[in-house]
């Protein structure tokens, strides 16, 4: 009887061993794909990269990232249409615009895929059928950097867009000039940087009463605007604020020549989608809504402490 007793327990443990082997097996053969709009030039996005890449080695799964070279939602579509024929485990897609993306995210949900947006997109995403959303409210944001540099004496802005038609940009600028109570002009660039700094010099030389520039990504337009500035002499006394971080904006925030840089933690937006669809394709877990990443306001007392970990493409 003791005998028995002994080899049903041994047994046990050993069958719960393959259960954990296999599991272990199991994750190792989880696949993800994420599809976002960001463009091969932008420094932003590389950051949600290096989530995306931290979280696939943290939990153990393997995940394809894949962007079109341009901002071409003809071109993203057809890298989601793609990713659903591949079948993976799950879905990431940034939804910069819904009218262009929905028919692919809906594609993708309607074959048996778990999707999460990121970045752009929380005001379509649940009737798109995804999961849920990590990002911060885009027009919040703005409203909130409009209001602050009302505050430090604002009257006339810029808003420097490098992605007109972009919903999320375009609801920045909303935010920004409701926030801002003042005259706002949006001014379209392009991704490169030269071309930002020359359009943004034009129109500060051109305006001599615009007193606020707003930029919505600081590695693309932020530090050209900041050079621009520079260029008609107005450092220190036009005030730049811009979303998202760079090392060298950030250093520009410590050292009083901008006003401040919005932090909206996309390392976070890749991270915490991968970690969320490995746990849910292993264990059905995932969490009940949307997940804040941000904004977090980053001004001069705040920026020395983030500079080294934008350097390092963390922040």
């Amino acid at each position: 009887m003791k005998f028995g007793l002994k080899s049903l327990l041994t047994s046990a443990a050993i069958a719960a061993a393959l259960m954990c082997s296999s599991a272990i097996a199991n994750a190792a053969d989880v696949h993800i794909v994420a599809v976002t709009h960001g463009q091969a030039n932008d420094p932003f996005w590389s950051v949600v990269k290096n989530g995306v890449n931290a979280a696939a080695k943290d939990m153990g799964v393997s995940v394809d990232y894949r962007a079109p070279e341009t901002f071409d939602m003809v071109s993203m579509g057809q890298l989601i249409d793609a990713a659903v024929n591949q079948k993976p485990d799950g879905l990431i897609v940034s939804i910069p615009d819904a009218s262009a993306l929905g028919p692919s995210i809906k594609k993708a949900v309607a074959a048996g895929i778990p999707v999460i947006s990121i970045n752009s997109g929380s005001d379509v995403s649940k009737e798109l059928g995804a999961l849920l959303h990590v990002g911060q409210d885009e027009y919040t944001a703005g409203k909130a950097a409009g209001a602050k540099l009302r505050e430090m004496g604002g009257k006339e802005g810029l808003c420097v867009n490098q992605e007109v038609g972009n919903v999320s940009l375009d609801l920045r600028c909303k935010g920004f000039a409701d926030g801002f109570g003042g005259k706002v002009t949006v001014l379209p660039v392009s991704n490169d940087p030269a071309d930002v700094r020359a359009k943004v010099k034009a129109a500060l030389s051109s305006n001599t009463a615009v007193d606020t520039v707003m930029a919505l990504g600081a590695g693309t337009a932020g530090e050209p605007s900041l050079a621009a500035v520079e260029d008609v002499g107005m450092t220190g006394k036009i005030k730049v604020a811009t979303f998202d971080l760079s090392a060298d904006f950030l250093k520009a925030v410590a050292d009083g020549k901008a006003a401040f840089a919005i932090d909206q933690q996309q390392f976070l937006q890749g991270y915490l989608p991968v970690v969320f669809l490995a746990n849910y394709a292993k264990y059905g877990l995932i969490p009940g809504g949307n997940v804040p990443s941000g904004p977090n306001l980053i001004t001069k007392e705040k920026a020395a402490q983030v500079v080294d970990l934008s350097a390092k493409g963390i922040r």
